[in-house]
């Protein structure tokens, strides 16, 4: 059998075929080639149509299928990952009422703050482990207050990818993971929260019915079939936000295990058996893919928003003629420190590990008659990775201590630079996979059809393709920027 997974970000849309026997990845492509559009109406706002989503994921179905051939009928199951904390509304009819307000939209920020007074500090950490914040659920109680007629036409809130899922097969579900996911979960009474839904005054029936991340959540129906040109009947059987995903992508399952990305955002996700929080609430606590009752697994999230986004930005506006390739090998000419520039990554909305605070990028230290592109992009991919350690050091007070990171060998993984001064300025070992969101799906559609027998037989065709150990001989020049990169981040 093969498996296709389907890998919805907010950048572009990627589809990946993998053989369920070897694991070998068979087909692959993303669409759009540049970016999706991200709708910014207002400073702070940021918002997709979810029709541009399924034309992208359209286009990357049929350019997998075009390079299988006759070996499409073969795919057998269906994973979905997703862009995580989005907002989509459908009416009765399962339109979509509105676009979808997605991840890296702060305008609930306020309404989360309230909630989190107004139900209680305690309760909100004991119970729902994080604030209310500036997720699904504030998004909604953004909407019912400011847009009240579209507010009365919802019939089910969903998550992108429970979108994606219903447009294959007709049904509305979420998960078990997606309402954690949305803050809507209590941790300790293992249901949705009623605390919170009543101070927001939500009625329970505009959630969708969850199922386990690992499970048949419907099968593609036939209209669908041929728009996609897949077999008709094949199963959902898997779906899971992008950083629980990531992380089965990189077999990251039992507790003390560390998975990371780098892409529009920044991402470490440690999974824990243990419910605990961090007191101010800036790193997340979701449940995991695989979590039960019987073996609770939860994973500690640290998102930095303003990441690979950073990094496209310089591209753009420094000429555009050089590749990312070009820009590491420029950088790399610098040495760690960056010539005393340094840059603050967050110009991509709140971040939550500065207590959603939205303080935007900041370029420092600038010197005409010294500084150039070189040093703009190593000091970029610098504030990327110190951003990641004062994030980890957050993250030590929930118990999660990394001295190994699983990444696949991609974004800015691909880096050298990157890779090494992540390394150095955590102490820790960087191992590369030959794995992505995609294939992580595919996976994870092989599991919950139950093709595969055990996790461990998912994984056989897992490779490490690069590991990365800490240089010695530059730890105290990183260390030393850091200090007084941290020093600027204090002062704003």
């Amino acid at each position: 059998m093969n498996l296709l997974g389907i890998d919805l970000g907010s950048s572009s849309v990627k589809a990946s075929v993998i053989d369920g026997e070897s694991g070998n990845c068979l087909a692959t492509a993303f669409y759009p080639k540049d970016e999706m559009k991200i709708i910014a109406k207002k400073p702070g706002w940021a918002e997709q149509e979810p029709e541009t989503w399924w034309i992208n994921l359209k286009a990357a179905i049929a350019d997998c299928t075009k390079q299988m051939g006759e070996k499409k009928n073969s795919i057998g199951a269906i994973g979905i990952s997703y862009q995580m904390h989005g907002l989509v509304t459908i009416d009765k009819n399962f339109k979509v009422i509105r676009p979808s307000i997605i991840w890296c939209d702060g305008r609930a920020v306020e309404y989360g703050e309230k909630a989190f007074t107004g139900i209680g500090r305690d309760f909100c950490l004991s119970h729902l482990l994080n604030s209310p914040g500036n997720f699904t659920a504030t998004k909604l109680a953004w909407v019912k207050k400011n847009e009240p007629e579209l507010y009365e036409k919802i019939h089910k809130v969903m998550l992108p990818g429970d979108y994606i899922a219903l447009r294959m097969t007709g049904v509305p579900l979420t998960t078990f993971s997606g309402l954690s996911e949305g803050i809507f979960w209590d941790f300790q009474e293992n249901k949705v929260s009623k605390e919170l839904m009543d101070f927001f005054g939500f009625d329970q029936s505009l959630l969708a019915d969850p199922v386990a991340s690992f499970s048949s959540q419907g099968n593609l129906i036939k209209t669908t079939a041929a728009e996609l040109g897949l077999p008709y009947g094949i199963p959902v059987s898997y779906r899971a936000g992008d950083q629980p995903n990531n992380a089965l992508s990189l077999n990251v399952l039992e507790p003390g295990e560390i998975a990371a990305t780098a892409g529009t955002s920044g991402v470490i996700y440690g999974v824990t058996d243990k419910k605990k929080h961090e007191p101010q609430s800036r790193v997340n606590t979701f449940l995991h893919v695989n979590h039960s009752a019987a073996s609770p697994r939860s994973g500690v999230l640290l998102c930095i928003s303003g990441t690979g986004i950073l990094n496209s930005w310089l591209r753009r506006n420094t000429g555009n003629t050089l590749s990312y390739n070009d820009m590491n090998d420029l950088a790399d000419k610098i040495n760690p420190g960056s010539d005393g520039l340094a840059i603050l990554p967050f110009g991509n909305g709140s971040e939550r590990m500065l207590g959603n605070r939205n303080v935007g990028a900041r370029i420092i230290g600038l010197t005409f008659n010294t500084h150039t592109n070189a040093h703009l992009f190593r000091a970029a991919q610098e504030g990327i990775v110190f951003s990641i350690r004062y994030g980890l050091d957050i993250m030590k007070e929930t118990g999660i201590i990394p001295s190994v990171i699983r990444a696949g060998a991609a974004n800015m993984f691909q880096s050298q630079i990157f890779r090494e001064a992540l390394s150095c300025i955590t102490g820790t070992e960087i191992l590369l996979y030959n794995t992505d969101g995609s294939v992580g799906a595919a996976r994870g559609a092989g599991i919950g059809c139950g093709y595969y027998k055990s996790v461990k037989e998912a994984f056989a065709g897992l490779k490490t393709v690069g590991v990365t150990q800490p240089d010695k001989s530059k730890t105290a020049e990183y260390e030393e920027a850091y200090i007084k990169w941290n020093t600027f981040l204090k002062s704003i």
